[in-house]
């Protein structure tokens, strides 16, 4: 139950801070530049659990890698993302995350294959092709903008599965293993950011604290999940962010987003997959 609860906890706070990613941007639209301040914000979020908890740092080194994969190429993949498709269909898309993170699971963590869990997550990557189909979707929907949010998907699976695997075998508390994966994806956001020559924005750089507090809760909540539960489990049901993205944009960018039935019926069948999962785990 632990990480049923954990793991909704997360999904609540991954889709606020999609939604405040969007502010952001409208305040700084430098998308690469905003996911490494989101994730300074988040690793500075981390710091005081890992102060007041163990610290094996001979542990870590393992987390550090994860770190490279996600918040590293994640974040930044999901910021485009948000840039370019908007907070409430990013959220949808990277619902289909389950898919992915199960099969994974199947195959190298050898996580039992239950039916209402298989049936949970088929629902949210219906969501996701509802989404997919979607017609008259706003101008600034772009294409590029799903398939950086679909390749965020794959990467979150790889790295809960990865996060999963590491947590069975670690003496790791799980908030220093968050912090460490956020100093790792910082990192590597940092040295993409000097490769490419890319600056921080000098004005509206605040603008990401929110969203950087909002990513820090969430993943805090995350690595809990996946140290108590299955991905089989956690996963489908961190995907129930895509309802809290949709429901937040219809209610604050509701001019932009244009959020219809469509899309909401999308984040329906993935908030209904999570339901099922969390009945049958």
């Amino acid at each position: 139950m632990d990480a049923v609860v954990l793991a909704l906890a997360s999904a609540a706070l991954f889709g606020s801070m999609t939604v405040a990613l969007r502010f952001a941007l409208a305040r700084a639209p430098d998308a690469e530049a905003g996911a490494l301040l989101t994730i300074a914000a988040a690793l500075v979020v981390t710091l005081p659990l890992v102060a007041a908890g163990g610290i094996d740092l001979g542990g870590v080194w393992p987390f550090l890698l994860a770190g490279v994969l996600g918040p590293g190429g994640s974040q930044l993949l999901f910021t485009l993302a948000v840039r370019d498709a908007g907070p409430s269909r990013t959220s949808v898309t990277v619902g289909t995350a389950p898919l992915f993170s199960i099969a994974i699971a199947l195959v190298l963590l050898d996580e039992p294959a239950q039916a209402g869990v298989i049936l949970g997550a088929l629902l949210i990557v219906v969501g996701g092709i509802v989404l997919v189909r979607e017609p008259g979707r706003p101008d600034h929907v772009k294409w590029i903008g799903l398939a950086f949010a679909l390749a965020a998907a794959i990467v979150f699976a790889v790295r809960d599965n990865l996060v999963r695997h590491l947590s069975l075998e670690t003496d790791v508390e799980p908030a220093l293993a968050a912090a460490a994966t956020l100093f790792a994806g910082g990192v590597t956001v940092a040295v993409w950011l000097l490769v490419t020559r890319r600056r921080l924005p000098g004005a509206g750089a605040t603008a990401f604290v929110p969203a950087g507090i909002l990513f820090g809760l969430s993943y805090l909540c995350l690595f809990e999940a996946y140290y108590r539960g299955r991905v089989s489990v956690v996963s489908p049901l961190v995907a129930t962010e895509s309802l809290w993205g949709v429901g937040l944009s219809a209610l604050l960018l509701r001019r932009s987003e244009l959020v219809g039935p469509r899309l909401f019926a999308g984040a329906a069948l993935v908030v209904a997959g999570g339901i099922l999962i969390g009945v049958f785990r």
